[in-house]
């Protein structure tokens, strides 16, 4: 990442939402339907009570989210995908999504989360505001609670940064533990939790 490379903002998503209402075939390839899969056995708790998933575009990865939250709070920068996210979830009415621009509108939860989602959404953050983001990650994390950050790792040239680059970013900071690192030759997912132990899904269960 070059220092001072630009947060990407709406006009690119509004582009890419006009030529298509699923751009990046979240609901129709294979290869995404396996990651969600991939993504939400990687989570070590059951259930959630608080969760918030950042960059939700059309809402996939949210619907496979809902069952395992008791309340969840997805949002997106583009107005089409918070259209298409809110009519996919619809049946789910602890499920909440908004417009936002994230970092300045990171949301405020009493007590914080347990579960944070940021899949696929690291890379479009450039300079200062990648670091506010993890910032306001950790810090809206309870002690204990989950992350988990997903990414494709090839380079797509107009993307700030890329996969690899924010995973380093993430895997440097104070304050988390990471649980599990899965690497793909196409995407990273690690599963960070807050503090500085990190029990096993054995351990937890009292396997152990």
């Amino acid at each position: 990442m070059t220092a001072g490379t630009p947060t990407l903002g709406a006009e690119y998503f509004e582009r890419m939402y006009s030529a298509s209402p699923d751009p990046w075939g979240f609901s129709s390839r294979w290869y995404e339907q396996r990651k969600y899969a991939i993504s939400a056995a990687l989570l070590p708790s059951r259930r959630y009570q608080n969760a918030f998933e950042a960059g939700c575009s059309i809402g996939v990865f949210t619907a496979e989210l809902a069952p395992r939250c008791d309340r969840l709070l997805a949002c997106d920068l583009s107005p089409v995908a918070v259209a298409a996210a809110a009519e996919r979830t619809a049946c789910h009415p602890h499920v909440r999504v908004e417009r936002r621009t994230m970092p300045g509108d990171w949301p405020r939860q009493a007590g914080g989360f347990d579960l944070i989602v940021l899949s696929e959404v690291l890379y479009y953050f450039g300079g200062t505001d990648l670091d506010r983001m993890l910032e306001l990650t950790i810090s809206a994390l309870r002690p204990g609670g989950t992350l988990l950050a997903v990414h494709w790792r090839h380079p797509v040239a107009e993307y700030p940064c890329g996969g690899e680059e924010v995973h380093d970013a993430l895997g440097g900071r104070a304050g988390l533990t990471r649980l599990v690192d899965h690497r793909e030759p196409d995407f990273i997912a690690e599963v960070y939790l807050r503090g500085s132990i990190a029990a096993s899904v054995a351990e937890t269960e009292g396997l152990l």
